[in-house]
């Protein structure tokens, strides 16, 4: 490879630069001349291009609609296709890149600095990333945090997930809000044209795919750990009896995990596929339906697990659990817009009248209207008026749309694991 150097010349005038012993003034203005040179391949001497010493755009994010937005990548390169969905919690990236739910979906981060506290393994929400690529404003050149391990972009890498930055999210967020949630291409191939990438996208559909199938464990096993005292919280006046619950693993979340060990219970993790006659089979307390990924009308199986269940014993459901319950007691489930994503959002518990700020993470919601007599809506999302939480006191059934686990999210809605606590043990009673 030949070298050649690229010069140029800057004229400064001393007195200004200087401020201490200048020099002195004379007839003549004196000027220091600083010469630099930049080395040039030979190929950029040839199209008379330097080499840049910052990163160009090298990815393309096209969406559906045909839009077309050049920006930086990170983490893995390829071409991948999924959902844009955007989030805006102003921490905890990480949880969100580990949380199952998000399956097949890009998530775009409303918050612009990403990557600036970096990723620990104490953070996880599940054994691997589910999601298939994460769209940022901003990604941080350095890392400061006593708990990082390594950098946001090498943790990417890692695991083969894509990323880009230098993309503009706000944009994109305002398109997503008013046209919906959009299927898009992440691609670094140059070799791909715009018109194959945009045929991708529009050749591509989340609705009705089984993504549950693909995160959920293999076999049962059983949970021990429990929030470390570090971060515990709500400790206080906790019953000591200990009880046996079965969860469901739709994409199941490590901190539901821990946050029921935490009161207490006995936990038993089974895979989506599980028998209810297996689970009865072991007189559980109580049973879990956990979050996960896509629509709830795409997995039956599931909803007819949740029906052999009902009235046996009592069940809690969380997120996707929330919505499957929904269906099992004869209800309807529908797409949103553009979901509900992020770690504020207002929602009244209409039995008692208080606001909790949640996490959630969910593109289908139960339309109440379609929900037979006897089911009663305890919670709504106050942005929309979505249904958020529902509770059939006649076969000991509760559940909820959101986190009450948050990761990452404030903790107001902690106080559902108490209310399934008491629900066991009133049952427990009375049996």
């Amino acid at each position: 490879m030949s070298i050649k150097a690229m010069d140029f010349s800057l004229r400064i005038n001393p007195s200004i630069c200087f401020t201490q012993n200048p020099p002195k003034p004379s007839s003549k203005l004196r000027f220091l001349t600083v010469r630099c040179s930049l080395p040039l391949t030979s190929d950029d001497a040839a199209t008379g291009l330097a080499e840049r010493p910052w990163k160009v755009a090298d990815a393309r994010l096209v969406l559906e609609d045909g839009s077309f937005w050049k920006a930086k990548s990170f983490g893995a390169s390829g071409t991948q296709v999924g959902e844009v969905v955007f989030n805006t919690s102003l921490t905890g990236y990480q949880e969100i890149l580990t949380d199952p739910s998000y399956a097949g979906q890009f998530v775009l981060m409303t918050n612009p600095h990403i990557g600036n506290t970096g990723v620990n393994f104490d953070d996880e929400e599940s054994r691997q990333c589910f999601l298939a690529g994460l769209v940022i404003r901003s990604l941080s050149i350095t890392t400061s945090n006593w708990r990082c391990a390594e950098t946001l972009g090498d943790y990417l890498a890692e695991r083969n997930i894509m990323g880009i930055y230098d993309v503009d999210t706000r944009a994109i967020t305002r398109r997503l809000r008013q046209d919906g949630s959009l299927i898009g291409v992440l691609s670094t191939e140059q070799s791909r044209s715009d018109e194959e990438l945009l045929e991708m996208s529009r050749s591509w559909d989340i609705v009705g795919i089984d993504l549950i199938s693909g995160v959920t464990c293999n076999a049962p096993y059983e949970w021990v750990d429990k929030t470390k005292s570090d971060w515990d919280f709500n400790s206080n006046g906790r019953d000591q009896e200990t009880y046996r619950v079965v969860a469901y693993d739709f994409g199941i979340k490590h901190n539901i995990l821990r946050r029921l060990a935490s009161y207490g219970c006995k936990i038993t993790v089974v895979p989506s596929t599980w028998p209810a006659a297996e689970t009865l089979k072991v007189k559980p307390d109580g049973v879990l339906f956990s979050n996960g990924p896509g629509d709830p009308s795409a997995v039956p199986y599931a909803v007819e697990t949740v029906k052999e269940i009902l009235g046996k014993v009592p069940v809690f459901g969380i997120c996707m659990g929330h919505q499957l319950l929904g269906q099992a007691l004869g209800g309807k489930t529908f797409k949103m817009k553009f979901g509900h994503h992020g770690g504020n959002h207002p929602v009244c518990n209409l039995i008692n009248g208080r606001v909790e700020i949640s996490a959630q993470n969910h593109n289908y919601a139960v339309d109440p209207a379609s929900l037979p007599e006897g089911v009663e809506v305890t919670h709504v999302n106050l942005n929309d008026g979505s249904c958020a939480g529902l509770a059939y006191p006649a076969l000991n059934v509760m559940s909820l749309q959101y986190h009450p686990e948050a990761s990452p999210g404030p903790h107001d809605s902690d106080c559902a694991f108490r209310e399934f606590i008491e629900l066991m043990k009133s049952t427990k009673q009375a049996a």
